[in-house]
């Protein structure tokens, strides 16, 4: 006979407890989940991701509102066309020899017509080889003198600037790996080079690119407005982290191994700074009281755009404030935009009326997230207290016009580094990113100033490079 122990039910104290414990757990599992699922939908519209990390499959909405401009090329920026020239180098003339009618030859038969075509080739490409002889002479006193080299000139066989220039550019400039920017030196201009001379060559253009180095950290620190940004880069296998500070005529690039002030203090520029400087909510920049702060309007957008997908419902909800947010935060943007375009100040009023929008859907935004039960929640209620206590900041470009709206100008410095890094995975010495992040700075420089790369990059390899003027940006 089989005896079974009865088992005691459980009291009324202990199911409630049950109950309350389950009900927590279940809290605490769908805020995890809610806050698993908002990190997996991030991308480039509502996060800091870039757009290359996007899915290739979905393409992320853009707050940018359909225009009335047609695809193509817009009205007044200048376009390239291939025209035919008056005086070609060669010209070859082909004549028909017998009549496509009746077969009869054509030779001395009258002229009624002729259609030029152009073809445009290069030339075949060979190595101009230049030799400098260094004339020695013994004077009446005996002593020898020997003339001097002009500076790029320092070893019996080497290359010119202008190839030097070249290979820097293929390397530094459009992120081909070495030894393909060595094999495209041979094969394409017969300049036959090691990987190991490519690198020596950007050695040299980054050593004479000091003094131009510090003339711009002078103007940048001068400058009304300056925008500042940093992001990772790997260097040794390691991280570490690309600083960027740039005006529309100026840029500067930095790598150090820490991304806060030290490394900050060690780029020389937000310590003496007393401009705007454009820049990210990230909190070490706000610690140089020098300089009047303006937040990025495109950052704040982003993190509006992932509340607006992962917020509470309801008409006060945080989704519906972060939208309204988000609609203030445009029009202003615009009404600013046209005011300054047409070269006069934002109608007050209605500026007034949209500033207080914003600022009424943080204030509400806030309160919704008041409870902060998970670490979702008090990112959204921390985006909407940033966005109250800052809002003079956000709004700094509605009042000032040489302020912008955002930081993306600083975004694009950086953009190339991590380039660099998906092509060569990783820098591998801090001396090597040092000497990229400096003829970096070089040819972004150059080019705001209208400077061509190979013709900054040449007078570099001679030592001379391309300098800024004093005027301040």
């Amino acid at each position: 006979m089989v005896v079974v122990s009865a088992v005691p039910k459980p009291s009324y104290e202990e199911l409630a407890a049950l109950v309350v414990a389950q009900g927590e757990q279940i809290a605490r599992l769908t805020a995890r989940v809610a806050e698993l699922e908002a990190r997996l939908n991030q991308n480039s519209r509502n996060s800091s991701k870039p757009p290359g990390s996007d899915s290739p499959f979905v393409k992320p909405a853009s707050l940018r509102k359909k225009g009335v401009r047609r695809p193509g090329r817009p009205d007044g920026q200048p376009g390239t066309t291939l025209r035919q020239v008056a005086d070609p180098q060669v010209t070859l003339v082909y004549e028909p020899e017998v009549c496509s009618c009746c077969g009869q030859c054509l030779a001395g038969r009258p002229q009624v017509g002729r259609e030029r075509r152009q073809v445009f080739e290069l030339p075949e490409i060979e190595l101009s080889v230049t030799e400098h002889q260094l004339v020695a002479r013994r004077c009446g006193c005996g002593q020898v003198t020997k003339a001097l080299a002009p500076a790029y000139v320092q070893a019996p066989v080497q290359y010119g600037p202008r190839v030097g220039a070249l290979a820097v550019a293929l390397w530094q400039g459009q992120f081909l790996a070495k030894a393909r920017v060595a094999q495209i030196m041979g094969e394409v201009f017969g300049a036959s080079m090691a990987p190991g001379t490519v690198a020596a060559l950007a050695t040299r253009a980054a050593q004479n690119l000091g003094e131009f180095t510090d003339q711009v950290r002078e103007l940048i620190a001068a400058a009304p407005v300056a925008g500042f940004d940093e992001t990772g880069f790997r260097v040794e296998g390691t991280l570490a982290w690309v600083h960027a500070a740039q005006t529309d005529r100026f840029s500067l690039l930095m790598v150090h191994p820490r991304r806060g002030t030290l490394a900050m203090d060690a780029m020389g520029i937000l310590p003496s700074f007393t401009g705007v400087a454009v820049h990210d909510a990230w909190a070490p920049y706000d610690t140089y009281t020098g300089a009047e702060h303006s937040l990025c309007g495109a950052h704040v957008l982003r993190e509006l755009v992932a509340v607006t997908e992962s917020g509470t419902d309801g008409p006060q909800g945080t989704k519906a404030m972060a939208q309204q947010a988000i609609d203030a935060l445009l029009t202003l943007k615009k009404l600013a935009q046209d005011a300054h375009q047409a070269d006069r100040t934002p109608a007050m009023d209605r500026v007034a009326v949209h500033r207080q929008i914003l600022r009424s859907a943080a204030l509400i935004g806030r309160q919704g997230a008041a409870g902060r039960q998970n670490d979702l929640v008090k990112k959204h209620y921390a985006l909407f207290t940033r966005i109250d206590r800052r809002l003079g900041d956000y709004l700094r470009f509605v009042d000032d016009p040489r302020v912008p709206f955002d930081n993306n100008a600083s975004e694009r410095e950086i953009r190339m580094c991590k380039l660099r890094i998906k092509v060569s995975g990783s820098m591998r010495s801090q001396r090597g990113a040092a000497e990229f992040c400096r003829i970096r700075s070089y040819l972004q420089t150059v080019k705001k100033n209208g400077v061509g790369w190979l013709e900054a990059l040449t007078d570099a390899m001679q030592g001379i490079p391309w300098m800024p003027t004093t005027t301040t940006a």
